[in-house]
């Protein structure tokens, strides 16, 4: 069995409120969930109308799998118009970790 996770850290182009950002995040999130099947939720900066941290995971038999999803998630991130990919952390575990 293997877990990814990535973080991603984002910064939000002409914001100028949280119902405005909600309106930005939501969709990113909703789209990972949708598209990839893995489980996503905002994570951090929730009190910065400009900032956004995003967090998912997957769990996968297969590792080529994982990395593959998550290099794909990773892409659609980075290929919003609206926000821009300030960084990404990803880590992988094993069941042998």
């Amino acid at each position: 069995m293997y877990v990814g996770t990535l973080s991603f850290d984002l910064l939000l182009g002409d914001v100028h409120s949280l119902k405005e950002k909600r309106s930005l995040v939501r969709p990113i999130v909703a789209e990972l969930q949708r598209k990839y099947a893995v489980s996503a939720a905002e994570t951090d900066h929730q009190d910065l109308h400009r900032r956004a941290g995003i967090g998912l995971a997957m769990v996968s038999g297969d590792m080529g799998h994982l990395t593959d999803v998550l290099d794909r998630c990773e892409r659609l991130v980075a290929g919003r118009p609206e926000v821009e990919l300030l960084s990404v952390r990803r880590r992988l575990h094993s069941d042998e970790d």
